[in-house]
């Protein structure tokens, strides 16, 4: 009979995810992972497999804790503009208290791993593809509601601000700054239309330090 794992597994990823967050995935090493996670080697490699599927596990863990996190928190209870707008500040709040400058775990994975695994290539593709999903959706239906600008279709509004947090991710882990954060955003939000009200999203987030 198998004996129950004696781990809060919900515990020892987010450990997992601070350490690869922290030094990258080559530089983080199998000892560094399970001294931390408070495992002996053997222990780990029951639980998750080798490093490379402990990563996969990590990735996906922040993955639904940032973004999941986020959509289901905006887009379910903010109209469609204001769940954009609110989406982007929390980011920006996040980036400008990133005293590490670690930046975005998806956009780092994206940068060393993707180039080089074809299986993590098409995982963080995935992702992309949702992000760029969540904006596409906020799009359509904040020009069907009359608050988003029909200007330029959603298709290509989505793929806009896909590019925007991307770029936005990069850019703060180089120059933190607000004026220069902001001031991206500001030129790409315009082309959305007029903005929501801000008092009516201030509610709905919480701040997730780092995320």
């Amino acid at each position: 009979m198998a004996r129950p794992r004696e781990f809060d597994e919900t515990a020892v990823l987010d450990v997992a995810t601070q350490c690869f967050w922290n030094r990258g995935y080559e530089a983080t090493s199998v000892r560094d992972l399970a001294e931390n996670m408070g495992m002996t080697g053997a222990s780990l490699y029951n639980a998750f497999g080798d490093k490379r599927s402990l990563y996969r596990r990590v990735l996906d863990h922040y993955v639904q804790s940032s973004f999941g996190d986020r959509v289901e928190r905006f887009e379910g209870n903010l109209p469609p503009r204001a769940a954009i707008d609110a989406f982007f500040e929390e980011i920006v709040e996040a980036s400008l208290g990133d005293k590490q400058r670690k930046g975005c775990m998806l956009v780092n994975s994206a940068l060393e791993l993707a180039p080089h695994d074809l299986d993590f290539q098409r995982a963080i593709a995935k992702v992309l593809v949702r992000v760029e999903a969540f904006f596409c959706r906020c799009v359509l239906a904040g020009q069907r509601a009359g608050t988003i600008s029909s200007a330029q279709s959603a298709a290509d509004l989505a793929r806009l601000l896909l590019g925007v947090l991307l770029a936005l991710r990069v850019l703060a882990r180089v120059r933190p700054e607000r004026v220069l954060l902001e001031g991206l955003l500001r030129p790409v939000t315009a082309l959305l239309g007029t903005p929501a009200a801000k008092k009516r999203r201030t509610s709905a987030i919480q701040r997730l330090p780092g995320a």
